[in-house]
C-alpha cells in the first residue's frame, strides 16, 4: 500500500517544491517539516540516512524564507552523500577511522545547492570510503525501497534509498566505477554520472580522475534541475529528433554476462527508442581484454590514492585494509597505467564517431542481498562487485558521461534499468534522450512504501 500518512509535499517533484515555494503556496519550513516528518517514519525500514539534521535543517529552511531571492531549488529538501564536507559536519565516510572532527566549510556543491536554496536534510550512508557497490556502515544497512530485502546498492545507496522512498526529492552522489548508476538502478531511479569539468571537485578527491559528482531523483526536469544548480556550466535538456542509437549487452566481464530479465527490458527500450524515430543498431565498443585488469588496478588504486587525511588504518574495516593494501601494490607495480587509460579513451570516444548514444544495462542482474557486507572478506566483495555491475566502470575510464534510466519493473518486482552512455559534453542530451523514454515507457516515480 502507499504511505497515506505522508503529508502534503512528500512525494512531489523538485521542481514542484520549489515554484510553490517562490509562489508563496507554501514555505520552505512546512516543505522541511513534512520530509523530515516522513524521514523519522520510514528511514528505520530503509536506512538511507547516517545523520538527519532536524534542527539544522528547519534553520536553514527559516533562512530561505527570508530571503527576497529564493533560487531555482526554493527549500527543496537534499540529501548529501557522506563523502564530501558539510559545514559543522563530521564526514565519517561510511568509517570508523576517519576524523570526528566537523567540517569548517561547505564543500563547493553543497554550497552551490544552498546558494540556489536547497535545504540540507541529512547525510546519507555510504560504505567504507565509498568503495564497494552495497551501502552498510557499522549502524545500518540501506536497503531498496522496492523490496528491503535487497541492498540500494552503493556507494551512494543512501542517497538512492532517501530518493526512492520519497524522503528527499533530490540527492547529491558521487560515482568512481557506478556509484551514482548502481543504486540509481537498485532503486529505480535516474541517476546521473556528468563528464569531467561539470562538477566542482577539491583538492584531495577524484580517484585518479575517474570520480565525479552527480544526482539522483526521479524525473527528467529534477536532474536537470539540480545538476544545474551544482555545475560549473549549464545544463538544459535537449530533446533530439532523429539520432544513431546503438544497443550492446555484451558484457565486458566473461563471467558476469546480464540474466534474462536484464536483455528484455535492453530490447524493450531499444524498441521504444526505434519507435520514436531513431535508428537503431546492435552494436557496441570493441573492448580490450586488457581492460578489465586495468579497471580492477584503477579501482584499487584509486581508493589507496585517496585515503583520508587523519585516518587512523588500524581501525578500518579488514575488507578496507586489503583493497588499499592491493591498490598500493597497483600503483607501486605500474598497473595504474595512464597511457592504457588513454588508449581506451580514444577509443571509446571514436565509437561515437558515427553513433549518438550507446544503450547498455546497469547491473547484470538483480541487486546484491541487504547483507552487512562490511564484515565479509574482500574477496567476497570483490567477486560480487564484478558479477552485479559490470558495465558502468569503463565509462568513468573513458571519462564519458552516462546515465542510470528506469526500464520497467522485473518479474521478481524488482525495477529494471538501463544505461545510456554519450561522448563529451552530452548530458543535456542523454537527458533528452531519457525525457524520450519517460514518454514512451513510463517509469513508476516511486514503489509503493510499506505500511509503518
Amino acid at each position: 500500500m502507499t504511505d497515506s500518512s505522508a503529508g502534503p509535499g512528500v512525494g512531489s517533484t523538485a521542481v514542484e517544491i520549489a515554484a510553490a515555494v517562490r509562489e508563496g503556496r507554501t514555505t520552505a519550513r512546512e516543505v522541511v517539516e513534512q520530509h523530515l516528518a516522513h524521514i523519522d517514519r520510514v528511514d528505520p525500514t530503509y536506512g538511507a540516512f547516517r545523520r538527519v539534521r532536524a534542527a539544522e535543517a528547519l534553520a536553514e529552511a527559516d533562512e530561505v524564507d527570508r530571503r527576497a531571492d529564493k533560487g531555482p531549488l526554493a527549500g527543496v529538501p537534499v540529501a548529501i552523500k557522506d563523502h564530501v564536507d558539510v559545514t559543522g559536519e563530521v564526514r565519517a565516510d561510511g568509517s570508523l577511522a576517519t576524523s570526528r572532527e566537523p567540517a569548517r566549510e561547505d564543500h563547493p556543491l553543497v554550497a552551490r545547492w544552498r546558494a540556489a536554496g536547497a535545504v540540507v536534510v541529512g547525510l546519507t550512508r555510504v560504505p567504507e570510503l565509498c568503495i564497494f557497490p552495497t551501502s552498510d556502515d557499522p549502524e545500518g544497512i540501506a536497503r531498496t525501497p522496492w523490496d528491503t530485502r535487497y541492498s540500494a546498492g552503493g556507494s551512494s545507496g543512501g542517497a538512492a534509498a532517501a530518493v526512492s522512498a520519497r524522503m528527499v526529492p533530490l540527492a547529491h552522489g558521487s560515482d568512481g566505477m557506478g556509484s551514482i548508476r548502481i543504486p540509481a538502478a537498485c532503486c529505480g531511479l535516474l541517476g546521473l554520472k556528468p563528464g569531467p569539468g561539470v562538477t566542482p571537485h577539491v583538492d584531495g578527491e577524484g580517484w585518479l580522475g575517474l570520480s565525479e559528482h552527480g544526482v539522483l531523483g526521479t524525473t527528467i526536469d529534477d536532474v536537470a534541475l539540480g545538476l544545474g544548480a551544482m555545475a560549473d556550466r549549464p545544463i538544459t535538456v535537449q530533446r533530439p529528433e532523429k539520432l544513431t542509437i546503438a544497443v550492446s549487452s555484451r558484457s565486458p566481464v566473461v563471467f558476469a554476462q546480464p540474466d534474462a530479465e536484464t536483455v528484455r527490458a535492453l530490447h524493450r527500450v531499444g524498441r521504444a527508442l526505434a519507435v520514436a524515430g531513431h535508428d537503431t543498431v546492435g552494436r557496441g565498443p570493441r573492448i580490450p581484454v586488457t581492460l578489465q585488469t586495468l579497471a580492477g588496478a584503477y579501482w584499487t588504486g584509486a581508493a589507496a590514492s585517496d585515503v583520508p587525511a587523519n585516518l587512523d588504518e588500524t581501525k578500518l574495516q579488514a575488507r578496507t585494509r586489503t583493497h588499499v593494501a592491493v591498490g598500493r601494490k597497483a600503483l607501486r607495480a605500474g598497473l595504474v597505467d595512464e597511457n592504457a587509460r588513454d588508449r581506451w579513451r580514444q577509443r571509446a570516444v571514436a565509437f561515437f564517431e558515427d553513433v549518438d548514444v550507446l544503450v547498455t544495462p546497469v547491473l547484470a542482474r538483480a541487486p546484491l542481498d541487504a547483507l552487512a557486507w562490511s564484515t565479509k572478506s574482500w574477496w567476497a566483495n570483490a567477486q560480487l562487485s564484478s558479477r552485479l555491475a559490470p558495465f558502468p566502470g569503463l565509462w568513468n575510464l573513458a571519462g564519458l558521461p552516462a546515465l542510470a534510466v528506469p526500464a520497467g519493473v522485473r518479474s521478481d518486482g524488482l525495477p529494471g534499468s538501463v544505461q545510456l552512455v554519450g561522448p563529451p559534453g552530452s548530458e543535456g542530451l542523454l537527458l533528452g534522450v531519457a525525457a524520450q523514454l519517460a514518454e514512451a515507457l513510463p517509469w513508476p516515480r516511486h514503489p509503493e512504501l510499506s505500511p509503518n
